[in-house]
């Protein structure tokens, strides 16, 4: 039996466009080392640093603008960050309003300071308020845990304080939904094509 339902953000609750984000860093800052550290799953270099919580955001702001145009200000870095964040689908939306009322939802995400200053004013802006609608959030860069190592799941069922298997996890990662399912957890893939509504008709 489900009990409770833990979501990712980027990928699932919110749509990510790498393309974009890749763009901006160049066009606005000038800074072409971005393409060494984004990726869908997984950042790298001094993004990976920062979603595992070894840097903090004024250091990842320090450090790209060490390489990019002069004149270039924090803010620049940051609105760079933004453009990763495609938005929310209204399919979503209502699908994690109507859960919101049946069960405790929470987040677990690799991320990190820069991009959830954003994705919690496009819950906001969407009439999901992330006080009221997640009872935890379980930030890669706040815990210095990310997925899919073990840890970060048994950290996240412990304060979930539900056994394992009650608990319902969402990625778009097939390795991090394994690695889920071996700490215990009933994980559900979401792909490209799939509405959350069809992957938890049954929730």
């Amino acid at each position: 039996m489900i009990k409770a339902i833990v979501f990712d953000i980027g990928g699932v609750l919110i749509g990510l466009n790498l393309d974009r984000c890749i763009r901006t860093f160049q066009e606005v800052l000038g800074y072409r080392r971005i393409t060494e550290l984004l990726d869908p799953y997984h950042q790298k270099g001094i993004y990976g640093e920062m979603e595992a919580g070894n840097l903090s955001a004024d250091g990842f702001r320090a450090e790209v603008l060490r390489e990019s145009r002069p004149g270039c200000r924090p803010e620049d870095v940051d609105r760079c960050m933004y453009s990763l964040l495609e938005g929310m689908d209204p399919d979503t939306v209502e699908t994690v309003k109507a859960l919101r009322g049946r069960y405790p939802l929470y987040l677990l995400s690799n991320n990190n300071p820069i991009a959830m200053k954003r994705i919690l004013e496009m819950f906001r802006e969407n009439g999901l308020e992330p006080e009221t609608t997640f009872r935890d959030q379980f930030i890669s860069s706040d815990m210095k845990l990310q997925k899919p190592s073990r840890e970060i799941y048994e950290e996240s069922v412990r304060r979930t304080g539900l056994p394992a298997g009650e608990i319902l996890f969402i990625d778009d990662n097939e390795t991090n939904v394994t690695a889920a399912r071996e700490a215990g957890m009933q994980a559900r893939l979401f792909t490209p094509g799939i509405k959350l509504s069809q992957l938890l008709a049954d929730c």
